[in-house]
């Protein structure tokens, strides 16, 4: 059995030996791995990811590897990242059930996850943007998502001894929450070896961003905020890269950064996604203008929020059971309008929070380390640079005057005027 063995890495030509006697996967696809066909996928920065099919099913493993795969084995990295993956999609699945993959087996030994396969039509929602495609639900089905996760796994919902558990268990996912706290608040804004922007054209507004005294208080700001504040289990990734969709589906995948932190951090980083695609679609008017792939995707920001206040109030009001704002202190004693009042102290600090994180999230994306393929992929580096200077510059606003911003309708506003703009 695979958790006798020392670790390994699994290969398109070692998983049917090494996983032939896993009875999980063969319950799946069919114990004949003669006719298992195996193919590996992940094309993340991090893990193997292999789509292994059977005569009568398919599945999806997991691996994580000693290392970061994005760098090489220069990066060193701990395989307990699988362990926080698999406890923080577990979680999920019972805080927001149908939102995740379907888990079949751990091994922790080996780092591996096997889950159910999200076969086409699923495709990763960076894709389908990039495509052009206006999917009809992800909104709704994200908004909720995050609402009923971010709400039932904090102090608002769950009793003090379990999330205190709960925290001390994801307090040990060091490494990545290292990754996240380096690589997205600090790295972007100094002359760190890893970075990389597209070079000749963006180098003056690199440098000026670098010189922003504002703009990297607001980081450090904001990294605190990371690292201090243990609101709630986050997903930690949550960008359009982590959601397989349909036209009828939305799932979440890849949580294996997850911690304790600020509940606006991943609902900034899901906007964030969303207003960078929005940025580069100009990039990607090859077979005619994108006005209304624009159009959709500020629409897309817009009804996520709403989903996403909407279900988080309704919570409050319905399962508001954990230590804080106690309704033995409001509706107890018929203050109703009390416990309404502290709901949107909470809505309102999460707000002003999570445009900072989004503003940051859209710097790291265009001037780190990691890139995302919705500018990536636009061959024409100077059409390139002209998007991502755009999102640079509205990122930078959105960061930096986060308090004096007061509805989603004015971020939205503020991007539609510099997409507009010739040149930066």
């Amino acid at each position: 059995m695979t958790e006798e063995l020392p670790f390994e890495a699994l290969s398109v030509e070692t998983l049917a030996a090494r996983l032939g006697g896993n009875d999980a996967l063969c319950a799946k696809i069919g114990k004949d791995t003669d006719a298992w066909k195996v193919r590996e996928v992940g094309d993340g920065n991090l893990n193997l990811v292999f789509i292994v099919e059977g005569a009568s099913g398919a599945a999806v493993v997991k691996q994580a590897l000693p290392y970061v795969r994005l760098v090489g084995d220069s990066w060193p990295l701990p395989l307990k990242r699988s362990f926080f993956e698999y406890h923080a999609l577990t979680r999920q699945e019972a805080r927001a059930p149908g939102s995740v993959p379907a888990i079949h087996y751990f091994d922790e030994r080996q780092a591996l996850i096997i889950m159910e396969y999200l076969a086409p039509p699923h495709i990763i929602l960076r894709r389908a943007l990039i495509d052009g495609r206006q999917l009809p639900n992800i909104a709704r089905d994200i908004g909720l998502f995050i609402a009923r996760t971010l709400f039932r796994g904090s102090d608002l919902h769950m009793a003090a001894k379990d999330r205190k558990a709960d925290l001390a268990l994801f307090a040990d996912n060091v490494e990545l929450c290292d990754i996240t706290e380096s690589l997205v608040f600090s790295d972007p804004y100094f002359d760190a070896k890893m970075n990389r922007h597209t070079s000749p054209q963006l180098d003056g507004l690199v440098a000026e961003l670098r010189a922003d005294r504002d703009l990297k208080v607001e980081a450090q700001r904001l990294k605190h905020l990371f690292a201090a504040n243990a609101e709630t289990l986050l997903h930690g990734d949550l960008h359009s890269g982590s959601i397989m969709v349909t036209d009828t589906e939305t799932r979440m995948i890849d949580p294996e950064f997850a911690f304790y932190g600020p509940m606006a951090f991943d609902v900034g980083m899901l906007l964030a996604n969303f207003w960078m695609s929005f940025f580069s679609q100009r990039g990607h008017e090859q077979e005619g203008r994108r006005d209304a792939m624009r159009a959709y995707l500020l629409e897309v920001t817009t009804e996520t929020w709403a989903v996403f206040r909407a279900e988080f109030s309704h919570l409050w009001r319905t399962e508001r059971t954990g230590m804080l704002y106690q309704k033995s202190l409001f509706e107890d004693q018929g203050d109703r309008l009390g416990a309404e009042q502290a709901l949107d102290h909470v809505l309102h600090q999460m707000w002003t929070d999570l445009l900072g994180f989004a503003g940051i999230e859209v710097h790291r994306r265009i001037l780190g380390l990691a890139h995302n393929a919705d500018f990536e992929t636009i061959a024409d580096e100077d059409l390139r640079a002209s998007c991502e200077a755009k999102a640079l510059k509205f990122g930078r606003h959105i960061a930096v005057n986060r308090r004096q911003i007061h509805s989603i309708d004015e971020v939205n506003n503020l991007a539609t005027l510099i997409e507009q703009e010739s040149s930066i």
